[in-house]
């Protein structure tokens, strides 16, 4: 092996022994392994749990298909021989850069119809992730400390997970003893696999926990002439969206005073909404924001095993009256 894959390969293997011994002790099976931490490897590798997934960013000196195709094939070998997989088990993927996605439905759009799906444990939680047919694999892991609060906090609340995509953090609630959840999404697909999570943890269907198919800012407008009705939301949407199924586009830039002030009004005096997002360059508005107290805590929600520390920006933000 190429002494710059060497370097990959060792980095990888000595990463994934100190990480094993963590997951162990938290019940874990899934966590990221590297993420471009070599300038020359723009790539990303996160392991589940006897499986690894790589992401492939743009690389400047690959000007030709054939230098990007020897880079990938060795970058694959690379990571067979540092964490002991057969080639099958590498789900090797490319990852355009965010201005290239503000079209179309973004990370969650299908690339192939392999259906390789398999079953990991966050935390003792379990979760379908899909390891071959989307940009993403159903399961978002810098946002594993996030979901631990929603479940220690959760107990006889009423929860409302907005752009739930596949229901981890409804899965937390419910885990952590809410009284009532809703998850919202505008995909029916998203939505089903919310529902195969829930069942993996054991969460039937009930009255007091439903799954709706809206528009999330249609679905908040509707509310919010009612009286307020949970006492803690989850609000992690997507950069950008111009799904057909909305009415119009939406960017996460443009539009979070109003989705603020939406959830704002469903939420009940002392309730609390967890806002996240990994829109890179996010600032939070200075105008147009309800009268939260917000607190920011993007350091500590994000988990040990990511190296950036810019992956997301996270708020606590409590209604006080």
């Amino acid at each position: 092996m190429d002494s710059a894959y060497q370097q990959l390969a060792n980095r990888l293997s000595r990463v994934h022994r100190h990480l094993r011994k963590w997951a162990r002790r938290t019940g874990t099976t899934c966590y990221r392994l590297y993420e471009k931490d070599i300038p020359d490897q723009p790539l990303i590798v996160d392991w589940y749990d006897g499986s690894a997934v790589v992401w492939a960013f743009e690389r400047t000196r690959n000007d030709t298909s054939a230098l990007e195709d020897a880079w990938l094939a060795q970058v694959t070998d690379a990571v067979c021989a540092a964490l002991q997989l057969p080639a099958e088990q590498v789900f090797l993927k490319r990852r355009f850069r965010q201005k290239d996605r503000q079209s179309g439905d973004g990370q969650y759009h299908r690339l192939e119809h392999r259906h390789c799906t398999k079953v990991v444990t966050e935390q003792g939680l379990r979760f379908e992730v899909n390891l071959s047919d989307y940009v993403d694999t159903g399961l978002f892991l810098d946002h594993r400390p996030t979901r631990a609060l929603v479940r220690a906090q959760a107990a006889g609340l009423a929860v409302l997970n907005l752009f739930a995509y596949t229901g981890s953090f409804t899965c937390a609630a419910r885990s952590g003893g809410a009284a009532t959840t809703t998850t919202v999404d505008l995909s029916h697909t998203y939505l089903e696999w919310a529902g195969r999570n829930l069942a993996l943890n054991g969460y039937a269907a009930h009255a007091d926990h439903a799954l709706v198919r809206a528009d999330c800012l249609e679905f908040l407008d509707g509310l919010a002439r009612r009286t307020p009705r949970y006492d803690l939301v989850i609000l992690d949407p997507p950069t950008f969206s111009n799904s057909k199924s909305m009415s119009g586009s939406f960017s996460v830039s443009r539009d979070h005073p109003t989705l603020l002030t939406q959830c704002h009004a469903v939420l009940r005096p002392g309730g609390v909404l967890y806002f996240s997002t990994n829109c890179r360059g996010f600032q939070l508005a200075s105008v147009g924001v309800p009268p939260f107290a917000i607190t920011d805590i993007s350091e500590s929600s994000i988990p040990e095993d990511f190296r950036n520390r810019r992956i997301h920006r996270c708020w606590r933000m409590v209604r006080s009256s």
